[in-house]
């Protein structure tokens, strides 16, 4: 085998999980459902699509930051280990793990993320292109396992794509908290968040014109039927995208087009949809400087450098635990 492998996720804690979810995401008063759900292997492969698409700026902002600022950002981090948290694809990595190679100090890569098909797939790949890197592969949940990521050597955790934003303000306070808990004063934060701009290149962003997204949105549904025994109908439900602006976030949700009844088995529920009604399934919380610069700080991390801040469309920040 190319790589070695730790799951912390196994099936069937999946669906425990997921259970637990829906039954409190389903049966509140503002339904919804977190966006973790979204990514079995289809929805794995339809996001990447997304960020091919010429409406989704985001992944290409920020890979134009790493492209133009990787070296500099491997010799302030001077890591030997490269984690990332949310990992996907790694097509990105292969620019950060160039940077760190051409230091001379790079000895292993860290991927971690909660689809396990997609992420050994992505790892044979890169075990081929980078042949005496040990990559060691981490299948858990942020919000559960980050304790359990090993923690030898000076590591760069990268936490990119602004998937922080998934997160409301008390979620990220508590996420970067137990971050930094599991950190040692000599390994460093690289956080990509995306920036507030123009509300309506925000929400195209969201809502592309080919549909990528909507399909993406509804495929949450088909996770539920699939692991809850559930009897969704996507096509009743319409993909909606909306700017935030007294939260500073997209909301995508899913409307229901006519009055539904679902049963969801495994969960032992059945939840009623009025005609119109929404579920809430991502947030995309957009970021200032100054708001990143902040809240890193008050989860006990110091910023280093900051790259991007200027012309206002992505930002890459370099940060560091206090001691």
């Amino acid at each position: 085998m190319a790589y070695t492998i730790d799951v912390h996720l196994t099936p069937e804690e999946v669906r425990r999980q997921m259970r637990a979810d829906a039954l409190q995401g389903l049966q509140g008063e503002e339904k919804s459902i977190p966006p973790v759900w979204f990514y079995d292997e289809r929805g794995s492969r339809l996001f990447e699509e997304i960020t091919q698409l010429p409406e989704y700026y985001p992944t290409r902002a920020e890979r134009a930051l790493l492209e133009a600022h990787a070296s500099a950002i491997a010799g302030l981090s001077k890591a030997d280990t490269l984690v990332e948290l949310g990992a996907g694809a790694c097509d990105k990595t292969r620019v950060l793990l160039t940077a760190l190679e051409d230091t001379g100090q790079l000895s292993r890569y860290v991927p971690f993320d909660v689809s396990d098909e997609f992420l050994r797939s992505a790892a044979t790949t890169l075990s081929q292109e980078y042949d005496s890197l040990d990559i060691h592969l981490v299948i858990g949940d942020f919000h559960q396992h980050l304790a359990e990521i090993p923690s030898e050597g000076r590591r760069m955790v990268a936490f990119l794509g602004g998937t922080i934003g998934n997160l409301d303000p008390a979620q990220r306070a508590r996420f970067l908290f137990d971050l930094n808990c599991t950190m040692s004063s000599e390994d460093s934060l690289l956080l990509g968040t995306d920036l507030v701009k123009d509300p309506d290149r925000l929400v195209a962003a969201y809502d592309d014109s080919a549909g990528v997204t909507a399909d993406f949105n509804r495929n949450v549904l088909r996770v539920l039927n699939e692991q809850l025994g559930g009897d969704f109908d996507p096509d009743n439900f319409r993909h909606v995208a909306l700017w935030n602006e007294e939260r500073q976030w997209i909301e995508m949700r899913l409307r229901a087009e006519g009055a539904a009844e679902v049963s969801l088995s495994g969960a032992g529920i059945t939840v009623r949809f009025d005609e119109g009604e929404d579920l809430l399934t991502e947030i995309s919380a957009k970021f200032t400087p100054a708001r990143v610069e902040r809240e890193l700080s008050e989860a006990g991390f110091v910023v280093e450098e900051m790259w991007g801040a200027q012309d206002g469309e992505f930002l890459l920040t370099l940060a560091h635990p206090y001691c």
